[in-house]
């Protein structure tokens, strides 16, 4: 599959030939990094922090939160890669620093280790310097360390002339389980597909933003159909995985829905359908997904009310259920609760919410068996579910930080704050 990349100097996204050459410029990082961010992992490298010249760190804590980060560049300390894995980085690349004793203290599965190569060679500093060994070589010293390589054939990056595919089945092989991710030269949709079918992944730069390769074709490259008209079947869900609908894709849909980031997709009756359009229950694409087949997608989007369905049920299989249901008829209450009904006191309230959570938190405490915890839960999850909606905010965002604090390596004690003192 395709991986994005960002390449960060002087605080703008850039891209270089040969990694000296400034090619283009192609400014604030973060859009970039929302919308790459649609079609899984992306490689944001700082080339400052490799070059010694500063660093981007809040910058890349920002785009941290926007997409899932492989980040890299400067990264020469176990403390340095822990510290983007508790920011919520989904890997961390590591290049000369990628030594066993330092590998063996990060958790292997978030470790990708950056070989770049000249004509065969592992060179270093800048890919100014030689060190007389080959990739594969490295590879077996490091395999049992991390999760991934990332190989970069420097006599081509930046160049827009292909990547070479003559080496890549031997460095899937000598990857093992890890995942190699091929850099250098990438910029068709056919070099991306004979990558994912020789098993690895291709990282782009310079084609995506010269526009020789759009996100859509990359992505697309490795899909497959078995239908005549070569459509993929799109399961669409919402923030929290529920399946609202079955749709259907094209490359156009798919071009659609990358670039202007909504659920579009391809009706078999009026072609290009962007949901939404007339009805105004709209969806914002989170992201596309592909299965193990290559043969089948899926959309997570964030669906306006009413929902999914032309009869206005949430989903097409009818409505939603638990907390799902209880956000979405709280999303509507916080616009049109009547006067004087519970929920509007709630949200009018304050301090009653207040009150309420913490009673319902004290309760849910104290609670021992386990019909009584399954009831003092509800109670609470209603309360914070009202305040949720009140200021705004989507079970959907919940979720996303608790995925964000679970790629956290470093564990607080999580010890019991002080009581409040109250005033005398």
């Amino acid at each position: 599959m395709i991986i994005p990349s960002i390449d960060l100097q002087g605080g703008q996204t850039v891209q270089l030939i040969g990694g000296a050459e400034k090619a283009l410029d192609a400014g604030d990082p973060r859009p970039i990094a929302a919308r790459f961010g649609r079609v899984g992992e992306v490689a944001v490298i700082d080339l400052d922090a490799a070059m010694g010249k500063g660093d981007h760190a809040q910058l890349i804590e920002e785009v941290c939160g926007l997409c899932d980060a492989r980040v890299g560049g400067g990264i020469r300390s176990v403390e340095a890669a822990r510290r983007w894995l508790d920011a919520g980085a989904a890997k961390v690349i590591l290049g000369t620093a990628a030594r066993p004793e330092l590998l063996s203290k990060l958790p292997k599965e978030r470790v990708i280790a950056a070989l770049d190569a000249r004509d065969g060679e592992v060179v270093v500093k800048g890919w100014t310097e030689g060190t007389g060994r080959g990739i594969i070589e490295r590879m077996a010293e490091l395999r049992p360390y991390v999760g991934g390589f990332l190989v970069t054939f420097v006599e081509r990056e930046g160049r827009l002339g292909g990547t070479n595919l003559d080496q890549v089945a031997a460095l899937v092989e000598a990857a093992g389980d890890a995942k190699v991710t091929i850099a250098g030269g990438v910029t068709t949709a056919e070099d991306v597909a004979a990558l994912d079918k020789l098993g690895a992944d291709a990282q782009v730069g310079m084609a995506l933003y010269t526009g020789r390769l759009s996100l859509a074709q990359g992505f697309a490259a490795p899909l497959t159909s078995d239908r005549p008209d070569g459509l993929w079947p799109t399961v669409v869900c919402d923030e929290r995985g529920l399946a609202l609908g079955l749709c259907w894709s094209d490359l156009e849909s798919l071009t659609v829905a990358l670039d202007r980031g909504v659920g579009a997709y391809h009706s078999r009756r009026r072609g290009l359908w962007v949901k939404g359009e007339t009805s105004g229950a709209t969806q914002a694409l989170l992201r596309v997904e592909v299965d193990c087949d290559r043969d089948a997608l899926r959309f997570t989007v964030r669906q306006a009310p009413p929902g999914f369905c032309h009869e206005e049920t949430w989903t097409c299989f009818g409505p939603a259920r638990g907390l799902g249901a209880l956000e979405s008829t709280l999303r509507q209450r916080a616009l049109d609760a009547p006067a004087g009904s519970y929920t509007r006191r709630l949200l009018d309230d304050p301090a009653l919410l207040r009150a309420k959570l913490i009673e319902e938190a004290a309760e849910l405490a104290e609670a021992q068996d386990p019909a009584h915890v399954a009831q003092e839960a509800g109670d609470l999850l209603y309360f914070a579910a009202v305040a949720l909606a009140r200021a705004g905010v989507s079970l959907g965002e919940v979720d996303a930080v608790l995925d964000r604090r679970a790629r956290a390596v470093s564990r607080r004690p999580g010890h019991a704050k002080p009581p409040p003192v109250e005033p005398t």
